[in-house]
């Protein structure tokens, strides 16, 4: 709870991922995907109850074994490659209020962004309270080398690349002079239950992009993905062994 708000941790992992099989429980560091974000959101000091909407009872018993509430399996049509996300989180919603179990802010953690932790999660719950009007707070990411001033068309018959801004490639800024903008990331998304019943999403004009660590931008799409993330996540815990063995 913060600010006298209930806190609900949604973890959305349906089955049937096509690009990388069984995505959702793929293990990570001897840990399903879908454990990361679970965790996450039990080492939050604000959140008042984690569940896992899933479509599968193998990927529910995996996620109440790491500590996630599964009160219900999300329906079929609800876990289809096509199925928009918002109607698997309004279900969710619906389901628990029927209960009686109703919240006033949701958190959205996806599997495939395994690397937002606790503490990201608390600081977006405080960003989003402390200011009055704001009714969702999002994950970003800066825009350093992917910057859109440097982005490029290229003809598909010739090759031939010209500037996606400006006329020509005399007319590209200097990096350092640049607007900063940003992405979204995936990371987290936050929004009181309010708005998402009447914005049916995350980003609109009351949303707030809280910046992220470069490294936590990462998400699992595919193989690649996978491997990079596993490998900063190793490099990570190594460092952390070795600065303990060292105080």
């Amino acid at each position: 709870m913060i600010a006298g708000k209930r806190v609900l941790t949604l973890v959305p992992a349906r089955s049937g991922s096509k690009g990388l099989p069984n995505k959702n429980i793929r293990p990570l560091l001897g840990k399903p995907l879908l454990a990361w974000p679970i965790e996450a959101a039990l080492a939050s000091r604000h959140v008042d109850r984690v569940v896992l909407s899933t479509d599968s009872e193998e990927y529910a018993e995996i996620g109440r074994a790491h500590g996630a509430d599964v009160p219900f399996l999300r329906p079929a049509k609800l876990a289809s490659d096509t199925a928009p996300s918002i109607d698997a989180i309004e279900h969710a919603i619906v389901t628990l209020a029927e209960t009686g179990d109703e919240y006033d802010i949701l958190v959205l953690l996806e599997p495939t962004s395994p690397m937002t932790e606790g503490a990201d999660i608390d600081a977006a719950l405080q960003a989003l309270v402390a200011q009055p009007g704001m009714t969702a707070a999002v994950g970003v990411s800066a825009m350093e080398t992917q910057h859109p001033a440097f982005a490029v068309r290229r003809d598909p018959a010739t090759g031939r690349i010209g500037p996606l801004m400006g006329d020509d490639f005399g007319a590209l800024p200097r990096r350092q002079d640049l607007e900063p903008v940003y992405a979204l990331d995936g990371s987290f998304y936050l929004s009181t239950i309010e708005a998402i019943r009447a914005k049916r999403g995350f980003c609109h004009d009351a949303t707030i992009g809280i910046p992220t660590a470069r490294y936590k931008a990462l998400e699992v799409d595919d193989l690649v993905d996978f491997l990079c993330i596993e490998a900063i996540m190793k490099f990570r815990a190594k460092n952390a062994v070795s600065e303990g063995e060292n105080r």
